[in-house]
């Protein structure tokens, strides 16, 4: 597996993941792209942006949110099993049961100070 920077245990659980969605490093494009924005003179200089391409799916990831490429692949990974999973499970997604949860507990709040 690749080395992503992140402790053991984060990687073991990506790899779960991972398999539980069905995702493997063979059926991922990746490419590197320069990033833009926030991170100075090093941004600028190197391809740290990660763009993967799920080539059975077609569905596609580019993340930029760490100034390391080594964290933007663990990144972009863990964003291509959520997409994967709620693409595969619908409503019963981890997403998808959050979102609801969120949805829910803002109606609730809305009632309260409504009354």
């Amino acid at each position: 597996m690749i080395n992503f920077g992140i402790t053991e245990r984060k990687k073991e659980e990506l790899e779960q993941r991972m398999q539980k969605c069905s995702l493997f490093e063979k059926d991922i494009a990746e490419k590197f792209v320069r990033s833009s924005g926030s991170g100075g003179q090093k941004v600028n200089k190197s391809s740290t942006c990660v763009y993967l391409k799920h080539i059975a799916s077609g569905l596609s990831v580019k993340i930029q949110k760490s100034r390391s490429q080594g964290l933007n692949r663990y990144y972009a990974r863990k964003k291509m099993c959520e997409l994967l999973e709620n693409k595969l499970l619908g409503k019963q997604s981890p997403d998808t049961k959050r979102i609801e949860r969120i949805r829910k507990q803002k109606d609730r709040n809305r009632r309260r100070t409504s009354s």
